[in-house]
């Protein structure tokens, strides 16, 4: 497979819900260089995906546009509080201040970015963050509808599962492994289109996986 191997081996790498940065347990290891594949192809790009590789899916997981409006509230609130009563300067330092913070919390909690993308050979990867998956190591595939993604995330989720969710994101993706070299079961990912993910990243398995999915 022409490219560094970036998977994920035997790690449970959450995004809290709601929040939006990963927590990492002591167990998690990204394998950016693998020396067992380093071998493999030649010339690669700065994020480890292979030159001349074709993007096929792309998806940004913003938060909600009125979280915009509720942050540029809140700011207006606090920068009311602090000039109260003060110079004007009490007004305008705060407000730059918060509106710098409130932007940069905001962009951060959208930083989850999901790519499909195909190799010159063939092979399809879905890319989550540094972490990357070969289409032909998935032998099963499940579109997780909102009603079900309590129970997907609850007791039923296995601890050394690959799982990026959001709270403003309600449906995802399950995609079962069966790689001999990766003890990771399955990755459980949010999407907000997950038939346009599946039928990028699975086309083959997408009709089978979106059966029960509407």
């Amino acid at each position: 497979m022409p490219r560094v191997n970036r998977r994920v081996h035997g790690k449970w790498c959450c995004r809290l819900c709601g929040i939006g940065w990963p927590i990492v347990t002591d167990s998690q290891r990204a394998d950016s260089v693998n020396p067992d594949n380093s071998g493999r192809g030649a010339a690669h790009g700065g994020d480890g995906s292979p030159q001349g590789a074709r993007i096929i899916y792309r998806e940004r997981q913003w938060v909600p546009w009125y979280w915009w409006l509720a942050m540029a509230f809140v700011v207006a609130l606090l920068t009311a509080q602090f000039g109260l009563n003060r110079s004007d300067l009490w007004i305008y330092i705060p407000a730059v201040l918060l509106s710098v913070i409130a932007v940069w919390v905001l962009l951060s909690m959208s930083n989850t970015v999901l790519t499909v993308e195909e190799d010159a050979d063939g092979t399809r990867w879905l890319i989550a963050g540094q972490a990357n998956l070969p289409h032909d190591v998935v032998s099963r595939s499940l579109a997780v509808p909102a009603t079900a993604k309590r129970n997907a995330m609850g007791r039923q989720l296995d601890p050394a599962a690959f799982v990026v969710s959001h709270g403003w994101v309600h449906e995802m993706v399950m995609l079962v492994l069966d790689d001999p070299e990766d003890p990771t079961p399955y990755w459980l990912i949010g999407s907000r289109n997950p038939e346009a993910l599946l039928r990028a990243f699975l086309p083959n398995q997408a009709d089978v996986a979106l059966t029960d999915f509407r």
